[in-house]
């Protein structure tokens, strides 16, 4: 008998034990009702000093009732307005002027564009290849137009470059059922104040040939180096296969005096007094490649000056 009124008091003493801590933040509203249970329940509030009590249960009567909900709680949102935080925006400045829209804006032009990528990213690729050849044309800038279902049609290039066509020949190509035939042609390409290119290019029809073979020339673009009498300033001389060319300057009023391929390529750079030759060959494409290598051993007197470092009036005695 004494042993069961010790465990009693015992269960009631545990039973209305209330266990106390503060932590640092407080997480609910505080409660306003009491859960009955014979187990401690806890219960979190929020106050203004922002503390955290829990509360334990009574230990009384209705065991069976606070055994069902032992587990409830019930909360309050009382406070919950006072920690709503409003967002105030700083006032504008005197004068201040709100920027357009981008999509209010004017476009953008290419120029402003490519500025804004080399303000980015450093200069653009300039177009002159390690040999000095300007390869900055290439078949992007040939336009294509036409719609679904109609031949492709290429606009001509409008860069200053004169064209002109030297040869167009036929060309065979066997193959295992048969033969294929294509065209190539030869193009000339000059602005006449110095630049010219020779290119070639192959295909199965004569424009398209043509236009593959001035978009090659232009990619090999070289400078031909003139006095103020649009001639030479030495002599010079060059082969390619079994073409060779001769080169000599002339004297005003002379006029361009060669012949074949070597006259068009002339013509083309711009020069107006000139000598020259081919020898060996008829070969109109291997003809011109060597009028090109000839000009490019051609040297101005200043550049060999300035080389040598001695005054140019040196390199006439």
């Amino acid at each position: 008998m004494a042993a069961m009124v010790t465990s009693t008091t015992t269960s009631a003493t545990l039973s209305s034990l209330s266990l106390h801590s503060s932590p640092r933040f407080s997480l609910l509203p505080t409660s306003t009702a009491t859960t009955i249970s014979t187990r401690p329940t806890f219960s979190l509030s929020l106050s203004s000093s922002r503390s955290f009590i829990p509360k334990a249960a009574d230990s009384g009567a209705g065991a069976g009732a606070g055994a069902a909900d032992s587990d409830t709680f019930f909360f309050t949102n009382d406070d919950a307005d006072e920690y709503d935080a409003v967002y105030s925006p700083p006032e504008a400045p005197e004068g201040f002027v709100a920027p357009p829209s981008f999509d209010d804006g004017p476009p953008e032009t290419e120029d402003e564009i490519a500025a804004a990528y080399e303000e980015l990213y450093g200069p653009a690729y300039s177009g002159v290849s390690v040999l000095g050849n300007d390869i900055y044309v290439m078949d992007s800038k040939v336009k294509k137009i036409g719609g679904f279902g109609s031949g492709v049609k290429k606009e001509k290039i409008r860069d200053g470059f004169e064209e002109r066509v030297v040869q167009v020949r036929r060309v065979t190509k066997v193959v295992k059922g048969g033969k294929q035939l294509h065209f190539r042609a030869v193009v000339v390409v000059g602005d006449k104040k110095g630049q010219v290119g020779v290119g070639v290019g192959k295909a199965k029809e004569v424009i398209a040939a043509v236009q593959k073979s001035a978009v090659n020339a232009r990619r090999n673009i070289i400078t031909v180096p003139m006095t103020k009498y649009l001639t030479f300033p030495h002599r010079s001389e060059a082969n390619y296969g079994a073409a060779k060319v001769m080169l000599r300057p002339a004297s005003p009023g002379t006029g361009v005096i060669a012949g074949g391929t070597v006259r068009i390529v002339l013509e083309m750079a711009g020069v107006e007094n000139a000598l020259g030759k081919q020898l060996g060959s008829n070969n109109a494409l291997n003809n011109a490649r060597a009028t090109v290598a000839a000009v490019q051993k051609m040297r101005q007197f200043q550049d060999v000056a300035r080389e040598r470092g001695i005054p140019m009036e040196e390199l006439w005695k």
